[in-house]
């Protein structure tokens, strides 16, 4: 049974030292880890609370019991509290605070200015080029569509500014009809800013206009019988009636605004955030914020929407579900913040009602889904416990793999799996980094788990916490070998399994060991099947790590492996021709008009090259 009354006492002996501004304040344990970050108007009537209720939350008494310490941090008004709380909440994840998790920057679409030839490019992060942003985009998935659909109705450059100025030719995306080719000068200022301006009037909803304008310019074509042409605005004409088809499925009133709908059941909540631009659905997103399973829907709804915009750029518009208590603070707080006006609204009546409810739908279904996973995970993490007889239970996973080509590019890889699913976020790559082992699985194997391990042993909280079991891609060498590594580190208890490919690599035939035993399933066997899963998992995560490893050592070694081709060289290289590949493309006669590139050096790539 914990005990309160000590937190009590230290809020009271905190209060009269305390000034009556707005500010935030800081529950903090024993060793000086926060427990809860909140916000208050006046602090000390704030504080004041935890010790004149009679009856407290049994997670506030909890928080209490460990509660040896307070901090606050005052502000000239109560929104600048607001923006602090969310910003601590975020940066130290408090225990006993409602935590928005899987929180991520998502995709704008970036048309740049004040340039000459201005370039249609992805865009994450903070909004410091100058240019037109237009987003966000629920995933990199749709974006990157977007940009798609752009690149075939407008012909605007994507690629980066290094290789577009170095340019003596164009690229296959001239040949596809993706691009106008600026960079070799196949269409004028002129035209090609009028391009521009119609790609901001496409994506900003101002379709038809666009529409007559390519008729007309076809039929001039036609008329003139440059059939070419004509057919290149067809194709564009096409891809733009596509894009408006799918438009008008999503087409609603809404010019810039989110819809936020909070959904809870059986102490879990998911929240779905539809992404509305320009009078189309840019795409939505589930999200599944950690909180008391008693917490008010309400209070969850107001914590994460100051979380969620607390690093991205809020609409005009934000239409809830819920009623919320401190609306009108959040408004003003994101107004100040956005340095324009912000409106929640609870949505009533009409199509915001009608997309509103459509969210909640969306994210009761989420939920459903999600508990299922985590249910089915549940069993299958019982169920492996018990074909192994394991003596404890599991909730997390780690798995190893490594990846090389004959001791090239050696890495290692690690991925985890919770109750929830594949966690994305724990996952790690690891350079082998002692050269005389990268042909070694069981020495590479050794270095991965020592590196892995050790620094979870030396400093257990800057590392990721321990798992439940360790599985091992590969036989019972590499069981022996992962065994030993461990033990030496004092990890005697931490299970380990090895999961073997079967004869001819036919899934279905694996073998595992553990301990002193081999193993083997029935093919149709669920734990199998989930082992399976969670090893090619691994493996696909090691082969993309050394692949991204190779592709770059390659780009390094193209001109790394030339005589006399040293740093400035090759910056001045790679500034003229954009790429390693563009260089080994290059005729003598380009090398050598390279300013900085002698005859006898152009020479010696070229024959390098083409020899």
């Amino acid at each position: 049974m914990f005990s309160f009354n000590k937190g009590k006492s230290i809020i009271k002996k905190k209060i009269p030292l305390i000034s009556k501004n707005p500010g935030v304040y800081r529950m903090l344990n024993e060793n000086n880890e926060i427990l809860y970050v909140g916000k208050a108007k006046n602090l000390p009537n704030r504080l004041k609370n935890y010790i004149s209720e009679k009856t407290l939350p049994i997670r506030t008494e909890r928080m209490l019991a460990q509660t040896k310490n307070i901090e606050v941090t005052t502000t000239s008004n109560e929104s600048e509290a607001l923006l602090l709380e969310a910003n601590l909440i975020k940066k130290h994840k408090p225990k006993f605070n409602i935590l928005l998790k899987d929180d991520k920057s998502f995709p704008y679409i970036l048309i740049s200015k004040n340039e000459k030839w201005p370039q249609l490019t992805k865009h994450r992060g903070k909004k410091t080029r100058d240019g037109h942003y237009f987003g966000p985009f629920a995933s990199a998935g749709s974006a990157n569509w977007t940009i798609k659909i752009l690149q075939k109705i407008f012909l605007l450059r994507i690629c980066d500014d290094s290789i577009f100025k170095n340019r003596q030719r164009p690229c296959i995306l001239y040949q596809i009809k993706r691009c106008s080719a600026p960079c070799v000068g196949y269409v004028d200022p002129k035209s090609y800013n009028k391009l521009v301006h119609s790609s901001i009037e496409f994506i900003s909803g101002k379709t038809r206009n666009i529409q007559k304008d390519l008729s007309k310019q076809m039929d001039t074509a036609s008329k003139e019988l440059d059939y070419e042409k004509a057919a290149i605005l067809r194709d564009r004409i096409k891809a733009l009636t596509q894009i408006q088809s799918s438009q008008n499925v999503n087409a609603t009133n809404l010019s810039e605004a989110d819809v936020i709908a909070a959904y809870k059941e059986s102490g879990k909540s998911c929240i779905q955030v539809f992404f509305f631009r320009s009078k189309q659905n840019w795409g939505n997103q589930s999200f599944f914020p950690k909180h008391d399973p008693d917490e008010n829907l309400s209070k969850i709804l107001s914590s994460f929407i100051m979380q969620f915009y607390e690093n991205k750029s809020a609409p005009k518009l934000i239409i809830i579900n819920k009623e919320i208590d401190d609306q009108k603070l959040i408004e003003k707080t994101l107004e100040l913040k956005e340095n324009k006006p912000v409106s929640i609204k609870t949505a009533k009546k009409g199509n915001e009602l009608k997309i509103s409810v459509m969210a909640e739908k969306n994210a009761k279904e989420s939920l459903t889904r999600k508990a299922y996973e985590t249910e089915s995970n549940r069993s299958l993490f019982e169920e492996l416990s018990n074909k192994f007889s394991l003596k404890s239970n599991i909730n997390l996973i780690e798995v190893y793999d490594n990846s090389h080509i004959q001791g090239s590019n050696s890495v290692g890889a690690l991925i985890a799996f919770g109750t929830e699913g594949f966690i994305k976020k724990r996952y790690r790559k690891f350079n082998i980094k002692s050269e005389h082992i990268k042909n070694d699985d069981y020495a590479m194997l050794k270095e991965v788990l020592f590196r892995r391990f050790s620094k979870a042993v030396k400093d257990i909280k800057s590392a990721l916490s321990l798992p439940d079991l360790v599985l091992i891609d590969g036989g019972k060498g590499q069981y022996s070998v992962a065994r030993k590594t461990i033990n030496e580190l004092g990890l005697y208890d931490i299970p380990i399994i090895a999961i073997a490919k079967g004869k001819f690599r036919n899934s279905g035939n694996e073998t595992f060991f553990f301990e002193n035993n081999t193993f083997k399933f029935s093919r149709n066997d669920p734990v199998l099947f989930f082992l399976q899963r969670i090893r090619d998992e691994a493996h696909r995560f090691a082969i993309s790590a050394h692949r991204d490893k190779r592709i770059k050592g390659m780009k390094k070694s193209l001109l790394d492996q030339i005589g006399g081709i040293g740093k400035i060289r090759k910056k001045t290289l790679l500034n003229y021709f954009g790429s390693a590949r563009a260089v080994e493309a290059a005729s003598f006669d380009e090398l050598k008009s390279v300013e900085g590139i002698e005859q006898s050096v152009a020479k010696k790539i070229h024959n390098f090259f083409h020899d």
